[in-house]
């Protein structure tokens, strides 16, 4: 409380009138609230007259002195007619002003509160979620030595009395909040579980959604393909009759010829002799065999690297015997199948149909390739015939696909259905020609660019160019032994192996050409690397006990498969073996590419090895129908390419999946 009697509080009024005004405008304002506050606290002083008060009185009297003032009543004055917004921005500072109207929430808002579950405020799960901000986390987090905390122990041990008791009680009540802020922070982990879950499934969902809009995109994608391919034929048919129209018009006398003609007294006849001599005749005129045309796609499908792998994407019921041999030429493209009913079937693998039924083989086909659209196929009939299978007649992708038709029986959508024949004379336009040459059975042949290499029972293999579609080379396997073995100054002019040796082992099991470069393997367990250039044997490669069934090459490794129930990697530049996998059961079918090598090794299921995560896992039917008490025929072929396989078994099922 001031003194009324120190008039040194108050300043006196300054001489110039500015000065005055600034002065009052702060000092003055400042002794005027002092002394309106020492006149409250009087008036609501526990006093009964408060007026009576000798305080009170100076107080009051102090006041009225200072309202006399000039200065202090305009500036009282003025603050009056001040509008509430300009106190504010007297008062506070832009920073301010903006905070305070950037926390300002509306009326919509408070009323539109989402409610949750959490019954954590969010300072609590604050607190919780950062412990060392608080004093007791900081606490409990210093990490103590144990001679440290048996002292203390020691200590507390034997001090007794209240205050032990209080500290004691004091560290149960901060265990038992760290023990609570635990439980928060455990419920919150799980809370933000859930969470993740719910986002997951959503994500599952909407992964779905876009992969049937991909897998419409492919379908829509493929019938366009197929009207560009129908164009580019009507095309080429087009030109085709333009050139010979234009060739005719050439050779056609003119006018003025058959003027010339009649003026020299030729008769006039059906045909004149100038027209006559210029028809060409059917023996001159040289039948040249069209060039197969060859149809590359596009565009590539990219649905099944979507799928997760062993998915598997189709099953189809193909033949009614053992699956011999079968290719196809990419994803969602072309396969053909061979079995041991004597039939070639062609099918749609992005339709799931058969196209049509290649005849002309009498007997069973043990190999076949199929390379864009032409097809080669080695039969027990000891020939080769190539198929272009551009020349198609029935179109899958066509008007009949998507419609609701009971008698149309070529989708096999259901693997036990009985397979029935696709329409009649669809392929009759497919075959190109027949290269007859072996003496005995075709039991592997590969395709390169223009070259043909077979191999047969009859111990040779035979180079073909198909330009002039006859053969160019011939190569005894057992010549090329005996001069091995006459070389290393060997008694046995073929290796016995250990396994198959009564002789049911295909002679030539397997073979690839790239160029001048040959590698075959044989039924004594060789993989011989042949010089198609000189037609001798480059290098031989030692190391299986049984039968070549299988083999491929690219530019470092060899990859062989036999019936020792082992697959070999070889490496090229030195010719020994950098890796081998043994398995139960024989291996008959292999293929590799950039990531996967794949084999049919005796089971229901196909043998798959990561290369680039080195693993080894197995996808087939085998596990797919597991579950279902089913059990599915051995695995007998397998072919695959960028993710894509495909599978025959001894049942004649075909599986479609992704690897």
């Amino acid at each position: 409380m001031a003194n009324p009697g120190h008039r040194n509080d108050f300043p006196d009024p300054p001489s110039s009138p500015e000065d005055e005004s600034s002065v009052i405008s702060t000092r003055g304002l400042e002794a005027f609230g002092r002394k309106v506050t020492t006149t409250a606290s009087h008036l609501i002083a526990p006093l009964g007259d408060p007026t009576a008060h000798p305080h009170y009185q100076s107080a009051m009297t102090e006041v009225q002195k200072q309202l006399r003032r000039p200065g202090l009543q305009r500036s009282v004055f003025s603050m009056a007619r001040t509008t509430p917004t300009d106190l504010v921005r007297s008062t506070l500072s832009a920073r301010e002003i903006q905070s305070r109207a950037l926390s300002y929430v509306p009326d919509e808002m408070l009323t539109n509160i989402p409610e949750n579950e959490n019954s954590y405020s969010l300072f609590q799960g604050f607190q919780a979620s950062f412990p060392e901000f608080t004093d007791e986390g900081k606490k409990h987090r210093r990490r103590v030595s144990r001679g440290r905390k048996l002292l203390e122990e020691g200590e507390s041990g034997r001090v007794e009395g209240p205050h032990a008791v209080h500290k004691l009680r004091k560290e149960k009540a901060s265990m038992m909040h760290q023990l609570e802020m635990l439980g928060i922070r455990k419920n919150m982990a799980s809370s933000e579980i859930r969470e993740i879950d719910n986002k997951l499934a959503n994500l599952a969902g909407m992964r779905k959604i876009i992969l049937e809009r991909l897998a419409n995109l492919e379908q829509e994608e493929a019938l366009l393909e197929h009207e560009i391919v129908e164009v580019e034929g009507r095309l080429e048919d087009a030109q085709e009759l333009a050139e010979e129209a234009e060739s005719i018009a050439l050779q056609t006398p003119t006018r003025s010829d058959e003027d010339v003609a009649s003026e020299r007294g030729d008769p006039a006849g059906f045909m004149s002799q100038s027209i006559y001599e210029k028809l060409p005749s059917a023996s001159s005129t040289p039948s040249r065999p069209k060039k197969p045309r060859n149809i590359r796609r596009k565009s590539m499908p990219i649905l099944h690297e979507h799928f997760k792998p062993g998915t598997m994407i189709r099953s189809m019921r193909a033949h009614q015997d053992n699956i011999t041999a079968l290719d196809f030429d990419a994803p969602f493209g072309l396969m053909v199948t061979a079995a041991m009913d004597d039939s070639v079937r062609v099918w749609d693998l992005n339709a799931g149909r058969c196209i049509g039924v290649l005849e002309g083989h009498t007997a069973s086909v043990r190999a076949l390739q199929v390379e864009d659209n032409i097809l080669a196929t080695g039969s027990m009939d000891a020939t080769i015939r190539l198929w272009d299978l551009s020349k198609a007649h029935y179109d899958p992708q066509g008007s009949q696909f998507g419609k609701d038709d009971e008698d149309d029986g070529i989708a096999f959508e259901n693997p036990d259905d009985q397979p029935v024949d696709p329409p009649a004379g669809s392929m009759g336009d497919c075959p190109l020609f027949t290269l007859s040459a072996h003496l005995d059975e075709i039991t592997a042949l590969h395709l390169r660019d223009n070259v043909l290499v077979s191999g047969s029972a009859d111990k040779t293999l035979r180079q073909w160019d198909l330009e002039k579609g006859r053969c160019v080379q011939t190569l005894d396997v057992m010549w090329a032994a005996a001069q091995a073995s006459a070389l290393s100054a060997g008694d046995s002019t073929w290796r016995q192996t250990t396994r198959a040796a009564d002789g049911s082992a295909d002679f030539v099991g397997a073979l690839q050409v790239f160029e001048s470069a040959l590698a075959c393997g044989t039924a004594d367990g060789m993989v011989r690397l042949w010089d198609l250039r000189s037609g001798q044997v480059h290098r031989s490669l030692v190391g299986h006990t049984g039968p070549v069934t299988c083999l491929q090459f690219d530019d470092v490794h060899l990859v062989t498969g036999s019936l020792d129930r082992s697959i070999r990697i070889w490496d090229l530049r030195t010719g020994s073996i950098y890796d081998a996998y043994a398995y139960d059961h024989a291996i008959t079918s292999m293929m590799f590419d950039t990531r996967r090598i794949v084999c049919a090794a005796g089971e229901d299921v196909v043998k798959v090895y990561d290369k680039v995560e080195g693993r080894h896992w197995d996808c087939g039917a085998g596990i797919a129908e597991a579950e279902e008490g089913k059990t599915p025929a051995v695995v007998e072929r397998v072919r695959i390419r960028d993710g894509y396989m495909v599978e025959g078994r001894r049942d004649g099922v075909v599986g479609v999946w992704t690897c």
